[in-house]
């Protein structure tokens, strides 16, 4: 009994080992996850290396489709568009794909980064963007493929590929003008009609300060007179703050506007608060 119980302790020591045993993968997985001015970029990629081979025209064959990296294909992933010169790739997710030659090289973004391997007929409408860039020549040696953003600027980056001796530079720029204009011409023209509305909301939810979120509500009506919601809410408010005379002519608006929109849950509100406060007035 004794030694069966010590044989069912080793089996089941091994095989937890077994288990647990974790081997180094020949193309450990790289992840690059970097901020250019106000854009997010991302690429996750599998890293192989050198390990005295001649790479390119050999490992990877010269002016046939590369997965770029080893195992899954390579994924690349864009927060905003980025502008290659005058081409635009927008914003998402995609496999980079390329086609090597000895003084150049083919780089496609592909919408489809699943799988793990190119595909063996390009579909053309999958092709979000493709360019050839020129080949330059490295003096020291790039042992383990290596994907890299270079050059980083508020508004611009390099996205790098390198190996063996060889390396691949595709120049980018990012929108951080445009988005942060928007942003100051948003904060400085004040808040909008919805920020009112959403404050004035919550107050009266909240039951806080109903003056201030009358004043918040009249303010989005002023800037949206046809958002019958926004004009139900100031009634509403009206109504909280004794003025039943007017809350009942703000209702008749909103009650207006839900009928011209088939709205019949604002109808009913409307109507039945209608009913409501002409008993106070």
């Amino acid at each position: 009994m004794k030694r069966f119980l010590i044989a069912a302790l080793v089996t089941f020591g091994a095989s937890t080992l077994n288990a647990q045993l974790q081997r180094p993968m020949a193309s450990p997985l790289g992840k690059i996850e970097q901020k250019v001015g106000l854009t997010d970029i991302k690429v996750e990629y599998s890293r192989p290396s050198k390990n005295n081979r001649v790479i390119f025209g050999d490992v990877v064959p010269f002016n046939e489709l590369w997965r770029t990296g080893a195992n899954d294909n390579t994924k690349f992933t864009a927060s905003d568009a980025l502008l290659f010169g005058k081409d635009t790739l927008k914003a998402g997710s995609y496999a980079i794909f390329t086609k090597p030659s000895a003084e150049s090289w083919e780089v496609l973004f592909y919408t489809d980064y699943s799988g793990g391997g190119a595909p063996e007929v390009l579909e053309e409408e999958k092709v979000a963007y493709r360019t050839t860039v020129k080949t330059s020549a490295l003096n020291d040696l790039v042992e383990t493929f290596t994907i890299s953003l270079d050059n980083t600027t508020t508004k611009s980056a390099i996205l790098t590929l390198s190996w063996d001796k060889t390396r691949v530079s595709l120049p980018f720029t990012v929108p951080t003008a445009a988005k942060m204009t928007t942003t100051i011409e948003k904060i400085m023209g004040g808040p909008s009609a919805s920020d009112y509305y959403a404050s004035a909301e919550f107050y009266f939810k909240e039951k806080k300060d109903m003056k201030k979120a009358l004043e918040w509500a009249t303010k989005a009506v002023d800037m949206r007179p046809d958002a019958f919601w926004y004009v139900r809410l100031k009634s509403l408010l009206q109504a909280e703050n004794g003025d039943y005379k007017g809350a009942i002519a703000t209702a008749k608006l909103s009650l207006e506007g839900a009928e011209k929109a088939e709205n019949k849950a604002y109808v009913d509100m409307n109507k039945a608060s209608i009913e409501e406060w002409s008993k106070k007035k």
